[in-house]
């Protein structure tokens, strides 16, 4: 008998009122078969229910090369699993009601049943937020297009999420698993979100940037989520598209996303995470297209990227709050990626406060014409504190680049300059850098590395970094420590 059928059982017996079971008793004459029966028949049906509320989603490893040790990722693999297509529970194309109630309906079966993949058929299905239940794989068949409404009141109540790098409550993203197991989005089709409003929301004025300054207040206090409520008529903070939020064991793969009203796919504090074989086109403002942040264990292969922003962005909270949370960002390998425009490939930072090291970036290619500031951008300030180490970039060729191959910035603080002050100085340690194999047609700079003369950036690596042509000067640097560049 197992522990889980042991509880059920201790805890059914208990729930029964030991006076009005002995009163029983003394009215009814007891016979023994029939107690027993009773009895039997109540451990057959709990037994039934412990076997249907078993997972049947298999879980599978997946080794992956890195130059450190890199764990094995768990990876969810639905292929025993039960189908639900949206249109038997209601779905009709251009309800958004009848749209939103059966996709949660189907995944309200498939959690219950343990297990289960919610199929979103060819055509166009007009939706508003979605939530995800462990066990659940979202497939989207060639044809299928989800499209988000871009209604703002479609994405509450409020939910436990961020803004760049603080915990707050807003928005819903328009997919987000909130301490979930054992999910993924897969198949052919398209993830789209309308962006009239969310177009408006670009802007900062002078409202937002308040709202900004006091949610910037209240983490580096340490206030409590409560009173982090930052949905009102001027914050404007836009939600994510995609955050999975406190998981495990997450599988992205295959379909295309066009559009986001922020950051486009966002693992955040999560482990085992698998995104491969994405397209991403997104061009509004801040429209990275995938940010690991607190995040261990992701693995990042054959996508294609083509956003307004950085294509990858590796992140690990700001400030108060990330020392709060003290989780890292580690062990994540960026694999064949083809960047088409951004303003990174690979940008670490700035929100670091909880660390990042353990990163591979191998075999990727930027496109002529891709409008890159640099191929890897570190960047940090006096407030962020963290740490960066153990940094690999292998084999990757771009066309002309508008910075430089390699940017290390330790004073990186854009608008937050002037908005609100340092309330607490703690600088970055940056070291263990390593580029081999890297190809440019044309840079400013091959490295330009900025550190701070307390805290020197130390054990800079290049191996056959090259580019056709270079504009300005290879390398610019200040405050470096241990340098080294080799060149066949």
């Amino acid at each position: 008998m197992s522990n889980n059928f042991s509880n059920i059982t201790s805890r059914l017996l208990l729930s029964i009122k030991q006076e009005t079971f002995i009163k029983s008793i003394k009215k009814t004459p007891i016979r023994v078969d029939k107690l027993l029966t009773f009895f039997l028949l109540i451990i057959s049906f709990i037994s039934f229910s412990c076997k249907n509320n078993k997972s049947s989603v298999f879980i599978n490893t997946l080794k992956v090369d890195a130059p450190f040790e890199m764990p094995e990722i768990k990876v969810p693999n639905f292929s025993n699993c039960k189908q639900f297509t949206i249109t038997d529970f209601g779905a009709l194309e251009g309800d958004i009601e009848k749209n939103t109630k059966a996709i949660t309906e189907a995944f309200t079966k498939a959690n219950i049943l343990g297990g289960g993949i919610v199929i979103i058929p060819e055509g166009e299905w007009l939706t508003k937020k979605i939530h995800f239940k462990s066990n659940v794989n979202l497939h989207l068949e060639k044809g299928a297009v989800l499209l988000f409404s871009g209604n703002p009141n479609d994405y509450l109540p409020v939910v436990h999420t961020t803004w760049e790098g603080m915990e707050c409550y807003n928005y819903s993203p328009l997919i987000y698993a909130y301490e979930c197991k054992n999910i993924a989005i897969t198949g052919e089709g398209l993830l789209k979100a309308q962006m009239d409003v969310w177009k408006e929301w670009f802007s900062r004025p002078k409202p937002h940037m308040k709202s900004l300054k006091r949610l910037y207040n209240l983490a580096s206090y340490n206030k409590p989520m409560e009173e982090r409520q930052m949905v009102n008529d001027t914050a404007h903070f836009r939600p994510q598209f995609i955050q999975f939020n406190r998981c495990e064991n997450v599988l992205m793969e295959g379909v295309t996303i066009n559009n986001s009203p922020f950051w486009t796919i966002h693992p955040y504090i999560s482990k085992n995470v698998v995104i491969r074989n994405i397209k991403i086109w997104a061009h509004g403002h801040n429209n990275d297209g995938i940010d690991p942040e607190m995040s261990q264990n992701i693995l990042i292969e054959n996508c294609l990227l083509d956003q307004g922003d950085d294509a990858i962005s590796i992140k690990s909270g700001r400030n108060q709050d990330a020392w709060r949370l003290n989780i890292p960002s580690k062990n994540i390998v960026i694999k064949n990626v083809t960047v088409k425009n951004g303003h990174q490939l690979v940008a670490l930072g700035s929100e670091l406060s909880g660390g990042i090291e353990n990163i591979f970036i191998d075999s990727c290619v930027v496109v002529d014409g891709a409008k890159l500031n640099h191929l890897l951008f570190i960047k940090t300030n006096e407030r962020r504190g963290g740490y960066v180490k153990n940094i690999y970039m292998n084999n990757t060729s771009a066309g002309k680049i508008k910075d430089g191959i390699l940017g290390i910035e330790t004073d990186v603080l854009y608008q937050w300059r002037n908005l609100v002050p340092t309330i607490e100085r703690k600088l970055t340690p940056i070291s263990e850098i390593y580029l081999k194999n890297i190809q440019a047609t044309e840079v400013q700079f091959v490295s330009r590395i900025l550190g701070q003369e307390e805290l020197p950036v130390k054990n800079v690596v290049l191996e056959n970094v090259t580019a056709d042509t270079v504009t300005f000067q290879r390398a610019i640097h200040e405050n470096v420590i241990n340098f080294s560049e080799f060149l066949e």
